[in-house]
């Protein structure tokens, strides 16, 4: 069933049935990869590409693709000092998280808030995006990403 949502189904939607499998440990990304040779199957191999060994979330997985596909330069799961771990460091200036429901509770958001700070006085930029963000807008969610990424590169976050 994989292969066959790899070749026929839009990229989004086969890549979350994978991760959902990969994640779950049903099936190894070789065992997909093994069987998606030649040219025929290069649009398959390039969803595998995008399936993140140790994804939190579909969330992360989708923002992962999106950004991705925008050519921006990223690392995943980047331990802070101070913040801990955050979904995405953008070209290492810029930590970008990915929210589902569960950061709506009162402890979550304080928490998440204070990260925020600790990110901010440790010289880094932050956004975060919830789930229609993500999956409804991601379009203008890269467009804000790259939009403070050319504000930083401006200098409009230097001091003065």
């Amino acid at each position: 069933m994989l292969l066959h949502s790899l070749r026929c189904l839009p990229e989004l939607e086969s890549l979350v049935m994978v991760q959902s499998a990969v994640g779950r440990r049903d099936i190894e990304l070789e065992f997909l990869y093994a069987r998606l040779q030649g040219r025929r199957n290069g649009r398959a191999r390039a969803v595998l590409d995008l399936v993140i060994p140790r994804a939190d979330s579909v969330l992360e997985v989708l923002a992962n693709a999106h950004f991705r596909r925008a050519g921006l330069r990223l690392r995943r799961h980047v331990f802070i000092p101070g913040v801990g771990e955050v979904d995405f460091l953008i070209e290492e200036c810029l930590v970008v998280e990915t929210d589902g429901s569960t950061h709506f509770e009162p402890q979550a958001v304080k928490r998440d808030q204070r990260r925020n700070n600790r990110s901010v006085l440790g010289g880094y930029l932050v956004l975060r995006y919830y789930y229609a963000d993500v999956v409804y807008s991601p379009d203008e969610m890269v467009a804000e990403v790259l939009a403070v990424l050319e504000l930083r590169r401006n200098g409009k976050f230097d001091s003065k």
